[in-house]
């Protein structure tokens, strides 16, 4: 297996690894350290079946199923997000994925399966390098600050709640999910680095800062993650496949092609409890 770095900061293409094909125990860590090293990894010519897509990412932990998306008739743990004009995109600002539990995902794999002719590319961010260019200054008023995170702000009723199932179905997801807090800065696990962990979709207020003060605070920090020098664009081509540390990375999906049509699937991978 070889990785091309895409950027200084984030960003690896892989190549001479088979995903269709069950991998070793051995290819799993090379992956994984991987992972860590560049933050998201690209994985061209894929075409995973939603079972080899579930039993690939099962080698790095226990599956999340969403309690909202549409999944795979018999593999719940693969999501679809299948965008058009009927269903149109609803996660064009910067996230990073289910922050709204207790131990958040560690990672997802997303492949391409149906593409627009043009647009619809994916861009991730390092919140690790985006923190590290943070003055001292900065890092000290963030450092002991928590975060709340609501399901209720990514998950809108005038989006989701548009029949009385599906009205029903998102009143559960809140109640099964009511708001989270983590740390605003936390540690990676397995590097030891830290980064910032606070986004546009679900972070809805800071804890221990009065409102107005929070509220710039977030805005600075959502938008600083995404300065152009922490970022790596991704260009869909059918069947590839990005897998990205979703510990300390945000992603945005352009919403760019419409009336065009997009689907990928999903599989998101259970991780551990955030800390500082």
């Amino acid at each position: 297996m070889q990785v091309e770095r895409l950027t200084p900061a984030i960003g690896g293409l892989v190549s001479g690894i088979n995903l269709c094909e069950p991998i070793t125990p051995a290819q799993r860590d090379e992956i994984l350290a991987s992972l860590v090293k560049h933050h998201v990894l690209f994985f061209k010519d894929q075409p995973l079946t939603p079972r080899q897509h579930r039993d690939l990412a099962a080698n790095f932990g226990a599956l999340h199923v969403h309690p909202i998306y549409p999944h795979i008739s018999d593999v719940e743990e693969i999501i679809i997000l299948d965008t058009n004009v009927d269903n149109p995109p609803d996660n064009d600002s910067w996230h990073t994925d289910v922050p709204f539990i207790e131990c958040p995902p560690m990672g997802c794999l997303l492949s391409a399966r149906e593409l627009p002719p043009t647009g619809g590319d994916t861009m991730w961010a390092s919140c690790s390098a985006a923190y590290d260019a943070l003055d001292d200054e900065y890092k000290l008023l963030i450092e002991n600050l928590t975060a709340e995170h609501d399901i209720a702000k990514a998950f809108p009723e005038s989006h989701y709640g548009k029949s009385p199932e599906a009205l029903e179905q998102l009143a559960a997801a809140r109640k099964k999910n009511p708001p989270m807090r983590h740390p605003v800065v936390r540690t990676h696990p397995v590097s030891g680095k830290r980064g910032i962990y606070v986004n546009q979709s679900f972070t809805t207020r800071i804890i221990e800062l009065e409102p107005k003060k929070g509220a710039e605070v977030l805005s600075f920090l959502t938008t600083h993650v995404a300065r152009p020098e922490f970022v790596v664009r991704w260009k869909w081509k059918q069947y590839d496949l990005a897998f990205w540390d979703n510990r300390l990375t945000q992603h945005f999906a352009n919403a760019d092609y419409l009336p065009h049509r997009r689907v990928m699937h999903r599989a998101t991978i259970l991780g551990d409890k955030p800390f500082r």
